[in-house]
């Protein structure tokens, strides 16, 4: 057995070294088991030392021109070798211990994919309470959040990955398809909650509420415009990190 760890990386000098070294030693839960698994950093275009860093920690490095996040993770995948994907973003740092829980529904073979629920760096009364609620959701819908998805590469093939017409939410469009999917051959997809995923509040502190409030707008009342416009997905792409 072998796993892709794949991590879509924009001017991401600040995390990524933090990043890498949290998944090198949560690939002990893949290693143990006798696993093979490798790590392959999607650098999607960055101006700073990103893919040097990443080189450095002895990760695969691959180049993707343009800057869309759906674009950087499939470019990542295609260059796997694993029977199985886990993409982590650049700001997050997973455990051993949710390694572990992955390679536990690899190996009950019922699973084809799934995500995970998220708890931020920082305490924040009011984003802890959004996460949470996201996290609920998360778990009642068998969403995966984007900063943690992993599947069979076989279906992710099957799926064509995530969409490029998406600028944000691609996780939520491919977590529907992997559900389809997981019907049709009598499978499932599930969210692990025993041990979160650490993800950054760097969002909090980088955007005004006013920026924020506005984003938040836009998504919901125009939902199909925002999400497939990179300029109103600006809080991923403007390079604010």
């Amino acid at each position: 057995m072998r796993v892709s760890i794949i991590v879509p990386a924009f001017n991401e000098e600040k995390l990524i070294g933090a990043t890498l070294r949290r998944i090198g030693a949560a690939s002990a839960a893949f290693s143990r088991r006798g696993w093979e698994s490798e790590v392959i950093v999607c650098d999607n275009n960055s101006t700073d030392t990103t893919a040097a860093q990443a080189r450095e920690a002895g990760a695969k490095v691959v180049f993707e021109p343009v800057n869309q996040i759906a674009r950087a993770r499939n470019t990542g995948a295609g260059a796997a070798a694993g029977g199985w994907l886990v993409f982590v973003d650049a700001d997050s740092r997973p455990s051993v211990e949710l390694f572990d829980d992955v390679a536990g529904q690899i190996e009950g073979g019922r699973c084809v994919g799934g995500g995970s629920t998220m708890r931020l760096d920082e305490r924040r009364f009011l984003t802890g309470c959004l996460m949470w609620l996201s996290n609920w959701f998360s778990r009642i819908i068998h969403w995966a959040a984007g900063a943690f998805v992993f599947c069979e590469k076989r279906a992710f093939d099957a799926l064509g990955g995530f969409s490029l017409e998406l600028y944000a939410s691609e996780e939520i469009d491919f977590s529907r398809k992997l559900k389809k999917l997981a019907r049709r051959e009598g499978r499932k997809v599930v969210i692990l909650h025993r041990y979160p995923l650490e993800t950054s509040a760097r969002k909090m502190r980088l955007y005004s509420r006013a920026e924020l409030l506005a984003f938040t707008f836009r998504a919901l009342f125009r939902p199909v415009r925002t999400v497939k416009s990179r300029e109103a997905c600006h809080p991923w792409y403007d390079g604010r990190r």
